[in-house]
């Protein structure tokens, strides 16, 4: 980021890390299924938590669940998912480690069905990013109708981890949003 340029506050500037996602990812449309699984997941993890906490364990978590491959992971046994509890790479959280494996069911499901997830996913804001507007980091609403909607599917489909909170950040996160603030140097460039 040129040092003349604003940045969205939440990733501060003491936490490099953070400010890297912020400035190389946060927003940016993601099309492709993998990824897709992968920010479904950690954005998963992250209830209750902060974001950075589970951005610093993003390695931990690629390590413990194959890469983030849905195939691999909904294959994973009882026993796999059980020794993932004594991994301190990742949040060791029973119920959200083994809905890990219920979201990439669900997920592989999705897929199937609709010849891909990104296909179904981005048909909830009409194939494009919704583009919002927000001056203020107060301004910037924690779900929205498509959220909500989402949210809704998802569950009625199997997963968990995935209220419409959830969702509306995985949302953010995947580009399906633009929550950038009009001052941030990033909303214009994701924008185009």
């Amino acid at each position: 980021m040129p040092e003349t340029q604003n940045r969205c506050p939440w990733p501060g500037i003491e936490k490099p890390l953070y400010a890297s996602y912020h400035d190389t990812e946060w927003g940016v449309p993601v099309y492709d299924d993998r990824t897709l699984f992968e920010f479904l997941i950690l954005e998963g993890a992250q209830a209750g938590l902060s974001w950075y906490t589970i951005l610093v364990r993003r390695e931990g978590y690629r390590k413990a669940f194959f890469d983030f491959d849905p195939l691999k992971v909904a294959a994973m046994t009882d026993f796999e998912l059980e020794k993932l509890l004594q991994n301190d790479g990742i949040i060791r959280n029973r119920l959200k480690v083994f809905s890990v494996r219920r979201n990439a069911r669900v997920f592989l499901a999705i897929q199937k069905e609709f010849g891909g997830f990104n296909q179904y996913l981005w048909s909830f804001v009409g194939g494009k990013p919704i583009m919002t507007r927000c001056r203020h980091f107060k301004d910037i609403p924690v779900t929205s109708a498509q959220s909500d909607a989402l949210s809704k599917d998802l569950k009625k489909r199997g997963m968990s981890f995935v209220g419409s909170t959830i969702i509306y950040a995985y949302m953010q996160a995947t580009g399906l949003v633009n929550d950038h603030l009009t001052t941030c140097w990033r909303h214009q460039a994701v924008q185009q």
